[in-house]
């Protein structure tokens, strides 16, 4: 054995240690780890590791006992030595020349001692000192490096891959049989050439050496990795004990591109970590959520029936609120009539002795915001229809919430008391869009009544518990309660004040509820009539008071046993609002829409259909649910005549629909409300243009190259007639600006009248290049003098989309 000075070990000193040529040592370097720059550079433990496992890789032998046969042949002394005279033994050795074994037979001189200061022994003392353990010195600093040459380059170090191998099961006596052995090969060795025999110091390199070989096998154990659901891939790496770049080069061998603080599924993780020698583990996060609020299901038999809960929707002026009082006065004692103050938004009649609770809340616009929050606390919708008006445009915006929220519907058709009702025209109507009559072989209840004169009331009532119990509404009050908030409100004395409909459960005086980011105790709970309540089941309204704020209108609340946790779940949910409005909502448009249908996240496409006249409507609705394939379905939830309104927009951000319009405008609240809520609008003059555009996006080919930018609005306040200009309008501009050359449309009542460009714009009496908001301005449009006073001028360009 050679020993080297491990600081400055180089590649020419290997490469001639081991004799070999030197691009052979750089060949190994380059290819499993970092290429050398020359063959002068030093060399690093670790790249020398990697030499040495290469080289013992492919030299291997075929026996472990190959080694140890060879190294007792060349121990024994030949017949010639025997013979020999005895000589004297030298008191020291020469510098520069290594000391030479004592011959056969030739016993020490008193107090010579070997190997660093121990006595030589006999060959049976010899052997019994071997048994015994070495002790290791606590110095864990190497000084030198052995390595092995031996037979001109034939490396052999097979014995540390069995020490490898053998080490991690049985660290006691198989440790100490291998250093026993790797002790007598290495006194045989340095009796083979002669040298000096092992001093303490070497002892302790040997010591050092199995510590390391004990640090490998640590390292080579499986790595024990929980991933959960979803992990960034720098904590992946953390807890496989592995660097980045390994991981994100295992990554990207798998054809997955992702930095380090990129999120990768379990899926990706798991694989990944298995491919890197890690043993993986399902880490199941229970969140401060789950552990606070039971959301287990109910069984069958703690299930009690529960009270209808009903909204009251349709057209303005069609009796919705007349009749709500005619229920309320009529399902009331005499003694009591006319005599209620209605405290909270919500209250119970009792019809036959089971009871009914109302939501007073103006019917489709509530309706359509809690529906938004997904709160489904509605279990049936009374449709108001005039029988002397007829379906009307809310009417028709009313069955389409309806429909989407999936509740079944009783149409109510109000003021048959008229000279000009005409209740058969309303259900002819009604069939139109969907809802056929029981008379007429269909499955809608039809109830006519006369809200003022109190006619067909009962008989409304009735087919509502009928309808209820069709339904099988039932509820378990022997849980904790649990619910949404109806409505809340600031009292100057009560503070937060919420109105509640529990749902399932009891709530009871005292409990710990949570509602959206609002937490507090019940202190004071009131009934429909103002009266204080200990406890409240399921379907019953109540209004509370003692939450830190008020909660948000349709929020689920929940009875809780822990405020402390209950509170730290508030603070996580406002976190989590914070960091969600700084996000921008993914909605879907025409744009996204392959990749959430390629992704599986949409089966359905839902459109919302605005035309200037019924019969487009028709037509288009016809065409687009044509388009339906495997892969997407088109249905068209909602389809009127005019302007693109605020109602429209809404429906279409609770039903995450795209909106169409043909000829039509949306007003100033829709657009609003479609830039708050990421609603994709798209606006049309041609068919045509609609359905090839939602096709090419259905089959991922839509590539839209321009796009329209909105510059402003001015609203027409005078016209003039100027002979050979034509018609000059004086306009005041809303908001926005109006630019010279911009392209315009004419908007009168919703409907487009014409689209061209801005022939001139002036202010007073020199020309303009633009004219902001909240000044006067005239201006012409090309080839176009129908302008009158109280149109719209809309202003646009067209802007180019970066591919």
């Amino acid at each position: 054995m050679f020993y080297l000075a491990i600081e400055k070990y180089r590649v020419h000193e290997v490469a001639k240690d081991f004799g070999l040529p030197t691009k052979t040592i750089t060949e190994i370097l380059t290819r499993y780890g970092a290429a050398p720059k020359n063959h002068m550079q030093v060399l690093t433990d670790r790249e020398l590791s990697i030499i040495f496992d290469r080289l013992t890789q492919d030299h291997p032998i075929s026996d472990i006992q190959v080694i140890f046969q060879e190294t007792y042949q060349e121990a024994k002394p030949a017949p010639a030595e025997e013979k020999a005279p005895q000589q004297p033994a030298k008191p020291a050795v020469q510098p520069g020349k290594p000391a030479q074994p004592p011959a056969a037979g030739q016993q020490p001189a008193q107090g010579q001692k070997q190997q660093g200061g121990q006595p030589k022994l006999a060959p049976q003392q010899q052997g019994q000192q071997n048994q015994q353990p070495v002790q290791r010195p606590a110095s864990r600093v190497p000084q030198k490096k052995i390595v092995d040459t031996r037979k001109g380059g034939d490396v052999n170090l097979a014995k540390y891959d069995e020490r490898l191998e053998t080490l991690g099961g049985q660290q006691g006596e198989r440790m100490q049989r291998q250093q026993r052995s790797g002790r007598e090969k290495v006194r045989g060795g340095q009796q083979r050439r002669g040298g000096p025999v092992f001093s303490n110091k070497r002892r302790q390199d040997e010591a050092e050496k199995m510590r390391r070989l004990q640090l490998e096998i640590a390292k080579k154990a499986p790595v024990k990795v929980s991933i959960p659901d979803e992990i960034s891939v720098g904590e992946l790496a953390s807890r496989m004990k592995k660097t980045g770049a390994e991981v994100v080069k295992a990554l990207m061998k798998n054809g997955i591109m992702a930095s380090l603080p990129q999120m990768i599924d379990y899926d990706t993780a798991a694989f990944i970590a298995e491919e890197m020698g890690c043993k993986v583990e399902k880490e199941v996060v229970v969140t401060i959520e789950e552990k606070l609020i039971d959301v287990s299901e109910d069984k069958a038999e703690d299930l009690v029936p529960r009270a209808p809960v009903v909204v009251v929707m349709g057209h303005v002026d069609h009796g919705k609120t007349s009749l709500l009082d005619t229920i309320r006065n009529t399902s009331v004692a005499s003694g009591e009539a006319g005599g209620i103050t209605q405290h909270i938004g919500a209250y119970q009649v009792q019809v036959n002795g089971k009871p009914i609770t109302f939501l007073d809340t103006p019917g489709h616009e509530a309706f359509t915001s809690m529906r938004a929050r997904g709160a489904m606390v509605t279990d049936i919708a009374i449709l108001m229809v005039a029988a002397d008006d007829g379906i009307m445009p809310q009417t028709i915006e009313s069955i389409s919430h309806a429909k989407a929220a999936n509740i079944p519907i009783l149409v109510a058709i109000n003021k048959i008391d008229k000279e000009n009702a005409n209740p058969d025209r309303v259900m002819q109507q009604l069939t139109e869009h969907g809802l056929v009559p029981e008379d007429w072989g269909g499955e809608t209840i039809c109830c006519k009544v006369s809200a003022k004169k109190n006619i067909g009331i009962e008989n409304l009532l009735e087919n509502l518990v009928l309808l209820a119990e069709i339904q099988e509404l039932k509820a378990n009050p022997n849980r904790a309660a649990s619910g949404t908030v109806i409505e809340a409100r600031l009292d100057k004395g009560r503070g937060p004040v919420a109105t509640l409909l529990v749902q399932n459960g009891t709530l009871k005086q005292g409990d710990i509820i949570i509602a959206g980011t609002a937490v507090g105790r019940v202190r004071t709970m009131l009934d429909y009539k103002g009266s204080r309540l200990t406890e409240a089941g399921p379907s019953v309204p109540v209004e509370i008071a003692g939450l830190s704020e008020a909660p948000t209108a349709g929020s689920p609340f929940f009875a809780v046993s822990d405020e402390r946790m209950a509170r730290e779940l508030v603070e996580q949910r406002k976190a989590e609002e914070r960091a969600k409005a700084a996000a921008p909502v993914q909605k879907v448009s025409l744009e996204n829409l392959f990749d959430q249908i390629q992704a599986g996240e949409r089966k359905e496409l839902a459109l919302i259909v605005k035309a200037d006249v019924q019969g487009s409507v028709e037509a288009v609705k016809a065409s687009l649910e044509k388009l339906s394939n495997d892969e997407v379905n088109v249905r068209v939830i909602h389809g009127g005549v005019g302007a693109v309104n605020e109602s429209d927009v809404m429906l279409a951000a609770s039903s995450n629909a795209i909106i169409v319009g043909f000829n039509v405008r949306p007003d100033a609240a829709a657009r609003d409300g479609a830039a708050r809520q990421n609603v994709d609008m798209r606006m049309y003059r041609v068919i045509y243009d609609c359905i090839d555009e939602i096709t090419a996006a259905m089959k991922g080919m839509l590539a839209p190259k321009y796009r329209e930018a909105l510059l402003g609005h001015a609203e027409v306040r005078q016209t003039y007639k100027v002979s050979g200009v034509g018609t000059v309008a004086g306009c005041y501009v809303q908001d926005g600006k109006i630019v010279r050359n911009c392209s315009v449309r004419l908007v009168r009542d919703g409907i487009v009248i014409h689209e061209g460009v801005l022939g001139s714009l002036q202010r007073f009496k020199d020309a303009a290049k633009e004219v902001a908001g909240g000044y006067e301005c005239g201006l012409t449009i090309e080839k176009f003098n129908d302008i009158k006073e109280g149109d719209i001028v809309e202003g646009y360009t067209m802007e180019e989309i970066p591919q």
